[in-house]
């Protein structure tokens, strides 16, 4: 449960932010008629993205025992991957992403249509609901959760972004959005290290990896992975009570590595005009 809830209220929050940049500049502008459209992309992304989930969680139900383990695997692989793009692209690009929004509802408004604004809202958010829904769908499979709770963690932090994103859209600038993405994104790539760490295991138990080396030591005499709090280390950290020397240079390096990238990424500032003199070419005209 608090694994979906942590994945839903980061990604969750990128798309509330996302949606009230676009409401909150159209609503300055005059141009509320607008929001249908907006709202219909935002719509038709959120149907396209729970076909996704139900498509990989229908997949993997039918799979046979062994075909379940890689492509668990390999979904899990493949959400590290992409949630480690986007967390250092979203750092960077954070400090001009308004701009940018505003500037392609500008040109969707000069078009005059709807189906311009429809694509843009729905362009803006489909990205990250699919991130989301690769990061659930693989978080699941190593879940110790029920359904139910793991799916309810998920509304919850769904709920907690959009009253966030709500905020956004008042004008709050009570929220530390910066500090937000900081830390969250912090936390995603600590949740992307379980999942590699995981994931590894899972293509070993489908014999796509034939050997991730020997286990150096064991400790489920002190935190049994059967214990509430061995499966909770699990989920969110990737716990192993007996690794492979593979996932425990895995974990490490994606992790350091990761924190290290994240770290050392530049934002991108807005662009700024020029300030440097033009060169007088009607000078040399006869």
């Amino acid at each position: 449960m608090l694994f979906s809830f942590l994945v839903t209220l980061r990604e969750g929050f990128e798309i509330a932010l996302i949606v009230a940049i676009v409401l909150g500049y159209l609503a300055r502008t005059g141009n509320r008629q607008a929001f249908g459209p907006v709202w219909a992309g935002v719509g038709f992304a959120a149907v396209v993205t729970v076909a996704v989930s139900a498509a990989l969680v229908v997949g993997i139900a039918e799979a046979s025992p062994s075909a379940q383990e890689a492509f668990e695997g390999v979904t899990m692989l493949l959400a590290v991957g992409v949630l480690t793009w986007m967390v250092l692209w979203m750092k960077r690009q954070a400090a001009s992403i308004g701009g940018d929004l505003r500037a392609h509802v500008d040109v969707a408004l000069r078009r005059g249509s709807l189906w311009a604004m429809v694509g843009l809202a729905f362009s803006a958010v489909i990205r990250e609901g699919i991130e989301t829904a690769l990061f659930l769908v693989a978080g699941a499979s190593a879940s110790a959760d029920s359904g139910v709770a793991f799916l309810g963690g998920g509304v919850a932090g769904f709920a907690v972004a959009a009253v966030l994103g709500y905020g956004v859209y008042r004008g709050s600038h009570l929220l530390p959005i910066r500090q937000f993405f900081t830390v969250s994104g912090i936390v995603v790539i600590v949740l992307a290290a379980g999942l590699l760490s995981n994931g590894l295991m899972e293509l070993h138990e489908s014999a796509l990896i034939p050997t991730l080396g020997e286990r150096p030591w064991d400790t489920d005499a002190y935190l049994s992975m059967t214990s509430t709090l061995g499966r909770l280390a699990h989920t969110l950290l990737g716990y192993d009570s007996a690794p492979t020397w593979g996932q425990v240079v895995a974990y490490w390096t994606y992790l350091l590595g990761g924190i290290a990238a994240f770290t050392l990424v530049r934002v991108r500032l807005p662009g700024r005009a020029s300030t440097r003199p033009q060169a007088n070419t009607a000078a040399g005209r006869s």
